[in-house]
């Protein structure tokens, strides 16, 4: 039985039960504004639930950053059909989906929206068919499913709700108490199906905050206490590097964007054509029964390819942009951050960065990338900040480099949301992210490239410094809270008191006696006079070898090392 449902008498559950039997979408929007409210309280509890005790244990606040785009698509809608409520939830969990967590908790919802697609209302039979979708459209936007998290728990909450509907259960209420007792248990038992949840002495936070949002909602229909103070988020630095300057000929002053659903069958070949009397760098895409148009078109002109959209069906969405303004800002802009975007053309294929400090991004804009994304460890940029990077570029061949392991399912969810055509090199560190950028080749064949990139990707051995957050031991390495500890491709390999020791601890255990370069890239947490001593001592060990020092500027790893 629910801990929430101990709190509600006898004779005023019977009547909630009767007065949840079913549920409209006000219903619905109130219950998801409760489970953000809950989520919100317990966020840096969820954050805590991190498995190595490096500062970078962010899975609360990309849960709540994802609801709460959820919440923000549905706060004024006033429809009472929960069909379209649930519709309207699920996209604006996609687009603000955040880290790995963020990501499957959006597809938990699109799983839901399939099940309840045009329905009026929601039963309980209808509730136990949505959570089952919800689990299954999770398990398939996962390349590789792990039992013992967020994924697990999504199963046992969709079992629990299908024995409900056996037994009987006609209430939306009575399932959702079931799944929350059943979450919560299936929360308890993932240290038993993933050793290093054990090892480490915590719960899948994932799993933590799907719990968190069902009990939310039990909790508004029971009337208890949620808790409505304002989340606590983890603030962006003071650069911001989503833009890049476009490649704009001479004329082509606007930049027009037009979403329509055509009439009849639209004849691409024909529409291709008309377009090119109109303008340039013209791209065309298809989604769900919808065409996107979008083109550069001279002063004065912005308004004919709408013009000529509104003969062929109904316009949804239009954008319109003065070019030349937007370039001369972005110049601006770009100049006063010292970062030189390279400039893309059409038919070129454009590099996407995420970058999680200034100095890094300047080296991923030296080495040819068209747009950077602030981003990394505790700040993962969301679906919809992934996809406008690259959104306007003047060309539909985007490569991604997402450089981070929690960022990675983002960025390919990014991909899909678009009618571009784009690839995401699976990189999970920056100095993969410099290695694969070191293959670019703007007028390449894409998957060429994107093969090649690969490669490069992976002759680079990475290494981490920053400072523990608690006490713990992982695959044998006691860790102390404040000691310094060390990374190696994403593994917990050392800990020690002083950085320089650890340094050259980490550098052996990459064999770094058989490298030829290594790199220290070094974050807000040390000087250039401190980062040069390091190095200082890495020449005294390994003579022959090439060092060099980069300011990196990323917050809470003092060195991101790498070896090759």
């Amino acid at each position: 039985m629910s801990q929430v449902k101990l709190s509600v008498d006898e004779i005023n559950h019977k009547k909630l039960i009767t007065q949840y039997t079913i549920i409209d979408g006000s219903t619905l929007r109130n219950l998801t504004s409760a489970s953000l409210s809950w989520l919100q309280t317990h966020q840096q509890l969820i954050n805590s639930l991190n498995v190595f005790p490096v500062p970078d244990g962010d899975t609360g606040t990309n849960m709540l950053l994802t609801m709460q785009s959820a919440w923000d698509e549905i706060a004024n809608m006033g429809d009472r059909s929960i069909g379209k409520l649930s519709k309207a939830i699920a996209h604006g969990a996609l687009m603000g989906a955040r880290g790995n967590s963020g990501v499957i908790l959006s597809q938990i919802w699109r799983g839901m929206a399939r099940a309840l697609d045009d329905l009026p209302t929601m039963n309980a039979s209808d509730f136990a068919k949505g959570l089952r979708e919800a689990r299954e459209t999770a398990y398939k936007g996962v390349v590789h499913p792990v039992e013992g998290t967020i994924l697990t728990v999504s199963t046992d909450i969709a079992e629990a709700a299908d024995n409900a509907i056996q037994d009987g259960t006609t209430s939306v209420l009575e399932v959702l108490e079931k799944i929350v007792d059943a979450a919560d248990i299936s929360v308890k038992r993932t240290p038993d199906l993933l050793p290093v949840l054990k090892e480490a002495g915590v719960v899948d936070s994932g799993g933590k905050g799907l719990f968190i949002i069902f009990e939310g909602m039990l909790r508004a229909i029971y009337d208890l206490p949620l808790d409505e103070s304002q989340a606590a988020i983890q603030p962006l630095s003071d650069i911001a590097l989503d833009h890049s300057l476009e490649s704009i000929e001479p004329g082509q002053d606007w930049e027009v964007i037009v979403d329509f659903v055509p009439r009849s069958p639209l004849d691409v070949d024909d529409f291709y054509h008309r377009l090119e009397q109109m303008g340039t760098s013209i791209q065309v895409g298809q989604g769900d029964s919808i065409y996107r148009m979008h083109i550069h078109v001279p002063d004065k002109s912005e308004y004919k390819p709408i013009e000529y959209a509104k003969q062929l069906g109904t316009v949804t969405k239009i954008a319109i942009e003065n070019l030349m303004e937007q370039t001369k800002n972005l110049a601006e802009e770009s100049s006063a951050k010292n970062l030189r975007l390279v400039t893309v053309e059409p038919d070129q294929i454009a590099a996407v960065s995420v970058a999680p400090g200034h100095g890094i991004a300047c080296v991923f804009a030296s080495l040819g990338a068209a747009a950077i994304i602030e981003g990394g460890q505790t700040m993962n940029p969301s679906t919809q900040e992934i996809l406008s990077s690259f959104e306007n570029l003047p060309t539909d061949k985007i490569i991604i480099l997402p450089n981070n392991k929690n960022i990675l399912m983002a960025a390919r969810q990014s991909a899909e949301l678009t009618v571009k055509n784009v690839a995401v090199i699976p990189t999970v560190t920056i100095p993969q992210g410099i290695a694969a950028m070191l293959a670019m080749e703007p007028n390449a064949d894409l998957d060429k490239l994107v093969a090649n990139m690969t490669v490069a990707m992976k002759e680079i051995t990475t290494g981490e410094i920053t400072i523990a957050t608690r006490s713990v031991e992982i695959d044998g390495v006691k860790v102390h809270q404040n000691q310094v500890i060390g990374m190696l491709d994403g593994k917990l390999v050392v800990a020690g008191d002083q950085i320089d020791q650890v340094l050259l601890d980490i550098l052996n255990k990459a064999n770094a006696s058989e490298a030829e370069l290594i790199t220290l890239y070094y974050g807000s947490g040390l000087s250039s006079q401190q980062a040069n001593r390091l190095a200082d001592g890495i020449r005294a060990q390994w003579p022959a070898h090439e060092i060099e020092v980069i300011e990196g500027g990323q917050p809470h790893y003092h060195l991101i090392i790498s070896v090759e």
